[in-house]
């Protein structure tokens, strides 16, 4: 195991196989219409001058973030190490935890939401409509609210399905919009408020050791996560 930093980027894990680094907020998971630096970008080129590559570098990407979201994500540096994860994503036996602040309280302290979600290419928005909608695609999480501080709820998420804008589409149908989101709850959002959601936990099976890594990155020290500064020390 080798742990460096690319600028800006903390690896927490790496070998000839996997990279396990902390998403900045803010910058694109892969290449997108603005054009601005990406992280799967930025990553192959620390690649090759790290380690003195010539041509051009693999890397995989295997699951995303959302622009704004922050937090803990691996990279296959093989194309049997990205197939194999990708296959670990589709039958859901990578665990994926994240933290969130809600406006509000869920009103139940723990359960699962299950809803299905249409995503419109043209408006990069995702809806939740009927299970029998065309092109509708089942999404599940279930959560816990670990605390609730003025009017905000502090939530432990596990996602069972990675759709595009899961955890902020449903925590918005059921009226508890993400703090800071701008686009599933601006009604509650400053212009320019960051989004309150971090992938806190990631665990896998490596691809070819076949051993159990784990993964933690904590948020950042910023509204509203100073609300539970003592959880996140």
């Amino acid at each position: 195991m080798a742990q460096a930093s690319i600028p800006s980027i903390p690896v927490l894990y790496e070998d000839n196989h996997v990279i396990v680094v902390v998403k900045p907020v803010n910058v694109p998971t892969q290449e997108d219409d603005s054009h601005d630096p990406d992280l799967l970008t930025m990553i192959k080129q620390d690649l090759k001058h790290r380690h003195q590559k010539p041509g051009n570098v693999y890397l995989g990407l295997v699951h995303r973030l959302d622009r704004p979201v922050g937090g803990v994500m691996v990279f296959a540096k093989t194309s049997k190490a990205a197939s194999r994860l990708s296959d670990a994503v589709r039958t859901r036996s990578i665990r994926k935890v994240y933290t969130a602040v809600v406006n509000g309280k869920p009103k139940q302290p723990q359960g699962t939401l299950t809803h299905y979600l249409l995503k419109d290419s043209k408006t990069n928005m995702v809806s939740v409509v009927p299970a029998n909608k065309t092109g509708a695609k089942e999404a599940v999480l279930d959560y816990q609210v670990v605390d609730h501080i003025e009017g905000l709820s502090l939530v432990r998420v596990e996602l069972h399905t990675g759709r595009p804008h899961q955890i902020r589409v449903q925590f918005s149908t059921i009226g508890c919009p993400l703090v800071g989101d701008q686009r599933y709850g601006a009604h509650l959002t400053k212009p320019g408020q960051q989004i309150a959601l971090w992938s806190t936990e990631l665990s896998f099976e490596h691809p070819t050791t076949k051993e159990t890594l784990s993964f933690h990155s904590q948020p950042p020290k910023a509204y509203p996560w100073f609300l539970w500064n003592d959880r996140f020390q």
